[in-house]
């Protein structure tokens, strides 16, 4: 028998909202809630080749549980914790657990807006088209190796963890490896992560640059000769908040696309600005 036990999902504490509270071990088959809940909690549980596919879950809780080979396309989920710090009570603020997802699937899954992802780790993960957006309680999760497909829209990803480092037990989370090459990223923040271990958008209108404040200052004096002031304004606020952006995230390296330039500019300046900005800043320098 495995050191998780038998699965064994229990009733959640009368008067509450009807949850199931899951521990122990389920492998290849369907997931199934019981009739009238809608909620379920993992306390512990390990879960191998389990379809969750086009279920719907009002909430759904994670604690210190393992899910590999887990099919959640189609899924939604209303409320969402991955990773969460108790089960029952207040949380003293230590002995945090991780729950893992390795190798499951997130196709067209629809994500509760700003899950709480807690102390999660995804390994080997696919979210394909998922709607994976207004995510900012990121701050502890990890990613290795996943791929992303589709638009990734509002979304932090953290090299290290904001808080609670002796509960989780490092200082780093492990970013390395994730495949970006099919995603669109609108409005997606890298904070203190290596951009050069994953694989990025290598479509045309993105590009990772260092340099980034060097670059603002070279580019500055082509923004300076545009005769519409608005357009100055807008692109002037843009650099300014790229470069401050990049050297407070990421050691002055960023992912920049054209809408970087300033969202309001007509498309033509855009390119414009983005050609120039691409060039090294001795490139785009006055004469």
């Amino acid at each position: 028998m495995s050191a998780f036990g038998q699965f064994s999902p229990q009733a959640g504490p009368e008067g509450s909202p009807p949850v199931w509270i899951a521990r122990g071990e389920l492998r290849d088959q369907r997931f199934g809630l019981p009739a009238g809940v809608s909620s379920v909690t993992f306390d512990r549980a390990r879960l191998v080749n389990v379809d969750f596919s086009g279920t719907r879950f009002a909430g759904f809780n994670a604690h210190g549980s393992e899910f590999e080979s887990c099919d959640f396309s189609g899924a939604v989920f209303e409320q969402l914790s991955m990773g969460t710090t108790r089960m029952g009570g207040r949380w003293d603020g230590t002995g945090w657990p991780q729950s893992v997802f390795r190798d499951c699937v997130f196709r067209r899954t629809r994500f509760a807006p700003f899950v709480f992802f807690g102390n999660v780790r995804f390994e080997r993960c696919l979210f394909d088209h998922s709607r994976l957006r207004d995510q900012t309680c990121t701050f502890e999760a990890e990613f290795v190796d996943c791929v992303f497909r589709g638009r990734v829209r509002n979304i932090n990803f953290w090299g290290r963890p904001t808080d609670h480092q002796a509960a989780l037990g490092r200082d780093r989370n492990d970013f390395t490896g994730n495949d970006f090459t099919g995603a669109e990223l609108d409005y997606v923040a890298f904070h203190h992560i290596d951009l050069q271990a994953q694989r990025l958008p290598g479509l045309p209108g993105y590009a990772l640059l260092d340099r980034i404040s060097e670059r603002v200052e070279a580019t500055l004096p082509l923004v300076e000769r545009w005769p519409d002031a608005r357009h100055r304004e807008e692109a002037g606020f843009s650099l300014e908040f790229l470069a401050d952006r990049a050297l407070e995230q990421n050691d002055d390296q960023a992912l920049v696309s054209p809408l970087d330039m300033g969202r309001k500019l007509p498309p033509a300046l855009r390119e414009e600005l983005f050609e120039a900005f691409r060039r090294t800043p001795s490139d785009t320098s006055p004469g």
